[in-house]
């Protein structure tokens, strides 16, 4: 123990803290306890065992002087503090001396244990008996040889002060936390998110999908393992592959890491029933697969608590999801009223009035409190968040949330929801420290109902998210699987996947009906009358050009009466009359020359109304009834000169026309403000980093430093640099090299800079994640190894290179978030493309994987770089969806619709499914159609009226989801017209047999079938004829990755007459 230091300016600032409240304790309603006391005496006996809570003794011992020192008493005077402990304590304690202490500090040394007894106790005993009140922690009990010392000495004493309960006062003491302390709340914080979010969802969605049998007890025990188990040379560490996904997990002191209580998981099937308590335990009962789950989590870092608590609902009823969806509203408001000030009884009144005023039957079922005060203590009941409780919040207080109904019925069953969250107050609002897995589309699940059970399947009124990657309309059972939304098989036979794809199909229809319906009642409010017209954008205006301010500016040559082309007033000066008449170049449209005998004419065209023949008139005109000059016309035997002249017209007028162009092209560009730079350290900086688009020079990688308000690219010369403020990020993206030759941090600007010459929207900073930079020919091994073993050890090597490379731009993107939250107050992500939901297209003009993220659809592997923002974007149409055609087309229409839409083409039909999955599960309305429209036109006249094309139906003309099944249904009668009966006779015998070659079925399915062939039974077709059908019907399964059976109904019935063979053969 000698070795322990204490933090001796902490323990002086914290004491004057207790001082400081002390002497002005008649002025607070917190510390009046102790107002009229002579001193506070703490005691501490032996410590507590492992079960048992922390005491508030121990946790206001443990806050001032850093650790828990058992068998020691702390006696505060007025004027001075008394110490009473033994030899080896009292050399550690010494170091408080060397403090800045509000008051003296003086030991009383009990003797060692073999030597004769001091008079320290005795000394401490007369000096508390000589006092009138004393305030102390009453209800604590504590045993030990010195406390039972004390107690005797105490008895025999002849005078004993008062005493008085002091626990309110401690409680205030320990109530705000200072910076220290809310940085390990902040860990144990994190801690506890980071194993709901990884772990304990990802884990449960596995348990219910496979329909695990696991009890509720051995659940916990798997949760309670990741932080590590075992002593000596069988102690496990913890799972790294859980805490390396957490944020500011780097640096964890794992052994002052444990949990508050065993992980709490809680059923339909509990014995015991649900209980929202932290003294409730994880039964040994199985966990039901339906129903209610409660999971509850508190882990306690460097002795400072954090706690959270979910439900999860499997084929959750409109009612269940109403009521969870209330306790996330609740908590939501109730944040915004947790602040400086508030009182801990108005709160609950006010929790409670919004669930009477929300549904006011769940009053009675509400909890008793909402919550209690946190910190070393993982229940402080001073300040409980009760209907009693006259306590204030105060800054930097912690508090767990705790909301929740019990006893709630859902089909004659019992069952509880809560929503519990650590939570730290503010001045202005509370801010939620644990986070994740709480909102409903990631706590409901739906599990696919098996039709044995003769259960209705519940349509989903949620999809997956992207993050999830599930959502898939193919016959894979893997695929098939989704969660979050949250879809689970619990089948795995090609019936159940049928079922499932059908269902799916049914779900995206209705939901994709849902959005077409929310979107063209948002068009009409966003176009209508009062809503702004075309968003705001000045049409085409007549430009006023001006060549020469009087006659003083004319050029000299105009004197001779010559056709001049002067390029500094980029103005054509023609002689008119024997006038000098100017023309500035915008007013020229072109310039014509002919010869004829012996003249050439030159011939001036210039802008007028009506030139556009067939075509509506779109360039303003100031008088456009007024008297316009088309030509003018001149001739001269001199043939060069009017080549001359045509030429400099001609390229003047390109060159303007460029220059118009360019400044078009860098409207948009913005300037900068200035990168501050940090002062007084060292920026965190990722060396070693090639950028995009590069600078000019030679190529060599450079570094990105992270400053005060953006990052600096740093050429190696030091001469080149590019600026990124933070106000300018609009999308952070990191992209690992799993499967790619790049690891890449991705950055889409809001507003376009210069790099260079150029302006740039996106830059990229990567580093090549294949290692060619050494020589593999001379190495040393390969005289003494034979057989593959280089190869392994190089593809290992190649493994955790990758892996390494990944870790430190993936840790480096999120210190970039991090900086730019700070420093703009938005909070930036890093978005990480969905690999397993990518699909490949042509949005330019070469063949690239497109991998969707949370908020974008990306291209980030090579120039030019795709970055289409998904809540920009209006609807999605599929374009050439026919059956036979091997790829299709997507267009993506913007919600400013002076964009030119997006062109995606030649995506593979065998990713039709995929594709229309994700779009539903992002929530963007889609349509299909067999053909490619002509967009430009189309967005002319949506722009010319957006509110008038909003009224005639608005986006109806592409027809939505529904409408491109059926024309694709319709498709595939007209170009399956080879199946034509030859012989009118048996179409109607033949027409429900031959219904199995259009539905998806095997033609093998039915062995019996070709009884069913009409009258004549010794026909059959041949093997030629029944392979085609059979790959016709397969090619139509996968291309389309569905049945139709829906459209069977409406579908006209084809028939084909068996053609006969010799053989009888079919």
């Amino acid at each position: 123990m000698s070795k322990v230091e204490l933090n001796a300016a902490l323990f002086a600032k914290r004491l004057r803290i207790v001082y400081d409240a002390w002497n002005n304790a008649k002025n607070d309603d917190d510390y009046s306890s102790i107002a009229d006391v002579d001193a506070l005496l703490l005691i501490a006996g032996d410590p507590a065992g492992e079960d048992e809570p922390i005491r508030k003794g121990t946790a206001f011992q443990t806050w001032l002087l850093g650790f828990e020192f058992p068998s020691t008493f702390l006696m505060f005077h007025k004027t001075k503090l008394h110490i009473l402990c033994s030899a080896s304590k009292a050399k550690i304690l010494s170091q408080l001396n060397n403090a800045d202490s509000p008051v003296p500090i003086e030991f009383f040394v009990q003797a060692k244990a073999k030597e004769p007894p001091t008079d320290a106790l005795p000394r401490f005993v007369e000096a508390y008996t000589s006092l009138d009140r004393v305030a102390t922690l009453i209800k604590e009990q504590h045993s030990g040889k010195l406390v039972d010392e004390w107690n005797k000495a105490v008895s025999d004493a002849a005078k004993k002060p008062t005493l008085v309960d002091m626990a309110p006062a401690v409680a205030a003491f320990l109530a705000a936390k200072d910076e220290e302390e809310l940085k390990c709340i902040r860990t144990a914080a994190a801690l506890t998110s980071t194993l709901l979010a990884h772990y304990v969802a990802p884990k449960l969605e596995t348990i219910l999908d496979r329909e695990a049998k696991i009890s509720h007890e051995a659940f916990a025990t798997q949760i309670e393992a990741r932080i590590g188990y075992g002593e000596g040379d069988k102690a496990k560490g913890p799972d790294m592959k859980v805490w390396s996904k957490g944020r500011g997990l780097n640096d964890v002191d794992w052994g002052s890491t444990e949990f508050c209580y065993p992980p709490i998981i809680q059923s339909q099937s509990t014995s015991t029933g649900y209980d929202l308590s932290p003294v409730a335990e994880s039964s040994q009962d199985d966990i039901s697969h339906k129903g209610v789950l409660l999971v509850s989590v508190g882990m306690r870092y460097k002795s400072y608590c954090a706690n959270l608590g979910r439900s999860f609902i499997v084929d959750p009823s409109k009612e269940q999801e109403a009521i969870y969806s209330l306790l996330v509203s609740l908590q939501s408001e109730l944040l915004t009223r947790m602040k400086e000030g508030a009182i801990s009884k108005e709160l609950y009144q006010f929790a409670l009035s919004y669930v009477k005023e929300k549904k006011p039957e769940l009053e009675s079922h509400f909890v008793k409190n909402i919550g209690h005060g946190m910190g070393m203590e993982f229940r402080d009941a001073s300040y409980l968040l009760s209907p009693k409780n006259s306590r204030k919040l105060r800054p930097n207080m912690v508090f767990n949330l705790v909301l929740g109904f019990t006893g709630l019925e859902e089909d004659g069953k019992k069952y509880a929801l809560q929503l519990v969250d650590t939570v730290l107050v503010g001045a202005d609002k509370a801010t939620c420290l644990t986070t994740g897995v709480k909102s409903v589309k990631d706590t409901l699940f739906f599990l696919n109902q098996d039709e044995g059970e003769g259960q209705s399947s519940k349509v989903p009124t949620k999809k997956a998210p992207v993050a999830k990657a599930g959502l898939n309309g193919n016959a894979s059972p893997v695929k098939n699987k989704t969660a979050g939304g949250k879809v689970l098989r619990n089948k795995t036979r090609s019936a159940a996947q049928q079922e499932l794809v059908q269902s799916m199909s049914a779900k995206i229809a209705e939901h994709q009906r849902e959005l077409h319906a929310k979107l063209h009642q948002e068009g009409l409010a966003r176009f209508s009358e009062g809503g702004g017209g075309i968003g705001g954008k000045e049409g085409k205006g007549w430009k006023r050009f001006q060549s020469y301010k009087g006659e003083a500016g004319l050029p000299r040559e105009v004197e001779s009466l010559r056709i001049f082309v002067d390029r500094k007033a980029q103005t054509v000066v023609l002689p008119i009359h024997g006038f000098a008449v100017p023309f500035h170049i915008n007013t020229i449209k072109n310039v014509s020359k002919n010869d004829e005998g012996e003249f050439t004419y030159l011939r001036v065209n210039f802008q007028t109304p009506g030139q556009l023949a067939g075509r509506k008139e779109d360039t303003p005109f100031e008088d456009p009834d007024a008297t316009f000059i088309r030509s003018i016309t001149y001739r001269s035997p001199d043939g060069n000169r009017f080549d001359a002249i045509s030429k400099q017209i001609t390229d003047l007028k390109k060159e303007v026309n460029k220059r118009e162009q360019q400044k078009k092209e860098m409207a948009d560009v913005i300037e900068q403000d200035t990168l501050v730079e940090v002062k007084g350290r060292r920026p965190t900086k990722l060396p070693e980093v090639f950028v995009r688009p590069a600078l000019d020079g030679k190529r060599l990688p450079g570094e990105v430093e992270i400053h005060q308000n953006g990052l600096r690219y740093q050429s190696p010369m030091g001469s080149q640099k590019i600026d990124i403020l933070f106000t300018n990020v609009k999308h952070l993206f990191f992209q690992p090299c799993d499967h790619e030759l790049l690891v890449i941090i991705h950055i889409h600007l809001k507003a376009p800079i210069m790099i260079g010459k150029k302006k740039a929207h996106d830059v990229q900073f990567y580093r090549e994640a294949s290692d060619v930079q050494f020589d593999e020919t001379g190495n040393r091994k390969r005289k003494y190894r034979y057989g593959d073993e280089d190869e392994l050890e190089l593809e290992q090597q190649e493994r955790k290179r990758r892996q390494m490379l990944n870790k430190e731009f993936k840790l480096f993107s999120e210190k970039i978030a991090e900086a730019a939250t700070a420093s703009t107050g938005e909070p930036l992500e890093v978005d990480i493309p969905f690999r397993e939901l990518s699909f490949e297209g042509v949005p330019f003009r070469t063949n690239v994987r497109l991998q969707p993220t949370t908020e974008c659809l990306v291209h980030l592997s090579d120039p030019p770089f795709l970055v289409v923002t998904l809540s920009d974007i209006e609807i999605a149409s599929l374009e050439r969806v026919q059956f036979g055609l091997k790829q299709f087309d997507m267009v993506l229409i913007f919600k400013d619709f002076t964009k030119p839409p997006l062109h995606i083409n030649s995506i593979p039909s065998s990713q039709l499914d995929d594709v229309k999955n994700w779009l539903d599960s992002v929530d963007i309305p889609l349509s299909e159609g067999p053909v490619n429209l002509n967009w430009g036109p189309i967005m002319k006249t949506i722009n010319e009226d957006p509110y008038e094309f909003f009224q005639q139906g608005g986006w109806s003309f592409l027809g939505g989801a529904a409408a491109g099944e059926e024309s694709e249904a319709d498709d595939e009668s007209d170009t399956e017209s080879e199946f034509e009966a030859e012989d009118d006779e048996s179409e109607s015998s033949e027409s429900s047999e031959d219904e199995s070659d259009y539905d998806g079925s095997d033609a093998s399915d039915d062995e019996g079938s070709g009884s069913d062939f009409g009258s004549d039974e010794s026909e059959g077709e041949d093997w030629d004829e029944l392979e085609r059908k059979a790959a016709k019907a397969d090619k139509k399964r996968t291309e389309t990755g569905r049945g139709h059976e829906s459209d069977d109904s409406d579908r006209p019935k084809k028939s084909a007459k068996p053609k006969a063979k010799a053989n009888g053969k079919r």
